[in-house]
């Protein structure tokens, strides 16, 4: 069992240039308790997610002891983190909130023979999921040059219209006002509308 006094020399934190370091001493107990506030978790909460008795959360959050190195498994099982993730503050100027509001029809216009795509959120950058509204052109599968496919997941919502969801794997299904589908996207795909106005869709890509 690791000694408590070599702790962070055991501890790797792993960087995204692949570069891995011994984990920098810093305060925590102060990091256990920021852990714990933002979760919204009392003392006593924490201690039983953690499975440890209440005052002794209370001795390490106060810089009162030295936990073992189980005491900070057990902590990190109950945090639903990694033990290295005890040792690493938060990144400087992280953003805890983001939000992006798009007025109705003023979304970055993006046209193609078959789609109309109104991008939404685009002022947000390296986001997890791509939002769009897109009227939807076509008419028939021969407009298209082939399946469309790329990279992630995509959930499609119909808001007005009836359109046809054409997959590699699958039957085509009709799908009216209000309906949905989430599909694996790296699989061949293309929409048509097949009432007599263009129908409209939410389409949202997460991004993989």
């Amino acid at each position: 069992m690791p000694n408590d006094s070599n702790l962070t020399d055991l501890i790797q934190i792993s960087r995204e240039n692949g570069e891995t370091e011994p984990a920098q001493p810093l305060d925590l107990g102060q990091r256990v308790r920021d852990l714990r506030k933002a979760r919204n978790w009392t003392l006593e909460q924490a201690a039983q997610q953690a499975g440890l008795a209440r005052s002794t959360l209370s001795k390490i959050e106060n810089g009162q002891m030295s936990p073992t190195y189980d005491a900070l498994k057990k902590l990190a099982v109950g945090l639903e983190i990694s033990v290295p993730q005890l040792f690493t503050q938060p990144s400087k100027g992280q953003v805890n909130g983001r939000m992006a509001v798009t007025v109705n029809g003023e979304g970055q216009h993006h046209a193609t023979a078959t789609y109309e795509h109104e991008i939404l959120g685009a002022t947000l950058t390296k986001k997890q999921m791509l939002p769009y509204k897109t009227r939807v052109r076509a008419r028939n599968m021969d407009e298209f040059g082939g399946w469309v496919r790329h990279d992630g997941e995509e959930f499609l919502l119909v808001l007005t219209g009836v359109i046809k969801l054409y997959t590699e794997f699958y039957e085509p299904v009709e799908m009216r006002r209000g309906d949905s589908a989430y599909y694996d996207a790296s699989m061949g795909h293309n929409v048509i509308s097949v009432s007599p106005e263009d129908a409209t869709i939410l389409w949202v890509t997460a991004v993989s």
